[in-house]
């Protein structure tokens, strides 16, 4: 039975990306294809690895992150270290999106507030108050 394989070009298109930033993912050594002469050849574990890594973008993981994940389970797929590595990755992350979310929501009070003022002194002038 053969792999199923895939081009730099199927993998984008598959995931809507550009042939460039899946070598870009090659340049960091997050992605490691099998090479037939110029011609790079990608596996299904290469596939589960760039939805890994775009997962991981999107979450806001920074490269040397998702990396250091990769190489523990690398390692061992069912390591503990793996596992505690990543819960403390989520736990950073999450604090720091709960600062940004309390920091946007402030903020947003203080534009209320402006608007406010605004539109009140505007109609002010408009009925001649001021």
């Amino acid at each position: 039975m053969s792999l199923q394989t895939f081009s730099i070009g199927e993998l984008a298109k598959s995931f809507g990306i550009t042939p460039r930033s899946i070598r870009f993912y090659e340049e960091q050594h997050l992605l490691v294809p099998e090479r037939k002469g110029q011609t790079r050849v990608y596996y299904g574990k290469d596939k589960v690895r760039l939805k890994l890594i775009l997962r991981g973008k999107r979450l806001g993981f920074s490269l040397a992150e998702i990396s250091t994940l990769f190489e523990l389970y690398d390692t061992n797929p069912n390591s503990a270290a793996q596992l505690e590595t990543m819960l403390q990755l989520t736990k950073t992350k999450r604090a720091v999106l709960e600062q940004q979310f309390n920091d946007i929501q402030m903020l947003m009070n203080e534009l209320d507030d402006v608007e406010s003022r605004c539109e009140e002194e505007l109609n002010d002038i408009k009925r001649g108050v001021a």
